[in-house]
């Protein structure tokens, strides 16, 4: 069971008037230090590890046909859990999501030359997943309000050689995933689910990364659940499921062994998961509910006490969906604020208080689509490089760029005090909104 041990910040703040001068322009910071961070292991992992170690098997995979092709115990568990927790045919443990999902677009089908809808906003793993397949990015803006795939953009983006659509379900919210899966059957396209940041997340009632024609979930040490590196594919399609598994554990050695199986023109590679990995996944997966009804509530609180500060919109969550709030955002309104979102940043963080702006740059501004794409995917050589020009998401270069705000204070083991000295923050930055802007002491 997980319990807090965190005595509070009021014992670690030196000031908590919102009328304190601000750390930036020479005041103490509200807090001595930062926020803990979080630690979800404990003794069950501990003991997990401890067990697996002693029973000397590491790995129970083996490329042959046999029951070593599927993995060990651990990895059968977790499999096994991810199925019944959510509902699905199927579930394929590996050794990261980004192997996960680039199994999932070779398992889908995608391979040189395709081209492949995918948001500007994510993490480079999902972009990436694409180039590992030799396909060709095509990037659709972002809605300013979920942060989430635009399903119109993505639809107009849509060519003739576009093989797959990526809906990222980001910070805990699925995308739009009913317009997505419409767009996706009516151009007889998969839709690939990147559902790393929202395990436990609905959308219309069914589980964010079970609506597409396969979904992955990430066990990586920054989410709500972890075992350091990790992922899970899941679907309900057989033969996806198949073609997973021969791209987690060499299946070219084993295909023409099975003949029962049908050929698959593919080569697979080590994506296997470690059983001391899997167990302390299996610990882990315990614990999500637990850790992600923490989460809500203290975000519930989080965007009530944020309801009265004009230059700060809480999240919109989708009318379909719940949120799950792998961390939480808002959008900052300047004008309103009186002082750019930099400084605004800049100040809160000086006081020690978890903030950052924006998330990512968008991915096709990078240097490898600004520079070099052609040594990325050479399937571009001979054909016209896609648009990867400033300006070709303006939603998400402007959220990048000018309204996003994170923060991460609505997390295991924070509670609803360290949630009261974060807003407490703010209204002390925006109190002294004129200093800030002028840079002299109030």
């Amino acid at each position: 069971m997980l319990s807090v041990t965190f005595d509070g910040n009021r014992a670690k703040m030196r000031d908590a008037s919102t009328n304190a001068t601000p750390a930036l322009l020479g005041g103490q910071p509200l807090l001595r230090q930062p926020f803990p961070p979080t630690n979800t292991i404990g003794a069950e992992e501990i003991e997990a590890v401890r067990r697996v170690l002693e029973g000397g098997v590491l790995s129970g995979f083996i490329a042959s046909p046999d029951e070593g092709f599927l993995g060990g115990p651990e990895v059968l568990q977790l499999e096994r859990g991810f199925r019944e927790r959510f509902e699905v045919q199927h579930a394929v443990a590996m050794n990261s999501a980004t192997t996960a999902l680039h199994a999932a677009l070779v398992a889908v089908g995608v391979g040189s030359g395709d081209e492949v809808i995918v948001p500007p906003t994510t993490m480079s793993a999902t972009v990436a997943a694409v180039l590992l397949c030799g396909a060709v990015p095509v990037f659709a803006d972002i809605d300013e309000e979920t942060f989430n795939l635009n399903p119109h953009d993505a639809a107009a983006k849509i060519g003739k050689r576009t093989s797959a659509i990526i809906a990222v379900n980001l910070f805990g919210q699925p995308a739009a995933l009913d317009e997505l899966a419409r767009i996706a059957r009516q151009r007889e396209i998969p839709l690939v689910e990147d559902n790393a940041q929202s395990p436990g997340a609905l959308f219309d009632g069914r589980w964010a990364g079970t609506i597409g024609d396969v979904g992955v979930f990430s066990l990586n040490q920054h989410k709500t659940i972890h075992c350091g590196e990790g992922g899970v594919a899941v679907t309900n399609d057989e033969g996806i499921a198949f073609r997973l598994q021969l791209v987690r554990n060499h299946g070219e050695v084993v295909l023409d062994q099975m003949e029962d199986r049908p050929y698959e023109a593919l080569v697979g590679s080590n994506y296997r998961l470690t059983e001391p990995i899997a167990a302390i996944a299996n610990v882990q997966f315990t614990k999500l509910d637990q850790l992600t009804a923490w989460r809500v509530e203290l975000a519930e609180q989080l965007s009530e006490l944020l309801a009265g500060i004009e230059c700060l919109l809480p999240p919109v969550v989708h009318p379909k969906a719940t949120h799950v709030y792998f961390v939480y955002p808002m959008r900052f309104d300047a004008e309103r604020a009186g002082i750019p979102r930099d400084l605004f940043v800049r100040a809160l963080a000086a006081e020690n208080l978890p903030i950052s702006g924006g998330y990512v740059r968008p991915i096709y501004l990078y240097p490898v689509f600004q520079h070099s794409p052609h040594k990325c995917v050479p399937a571009l050589y001979g054909r016209d490089i896609p648009d990867y020009s400033a300006g070709l998401c303006p939603v998400a270069e402007r959220m990048y760029e000018r309204e996003l705000l994170l923060t991460d204070v609505c997390r295991y083991p924070l509670t609803t005090a360290e949630v009261d000295v974060f807003v407490d923050g703010i209204r002390r930055l925006l109190n002294s909104k004129d200093a800030l802007a002028g840079g002299i002491m109030p």
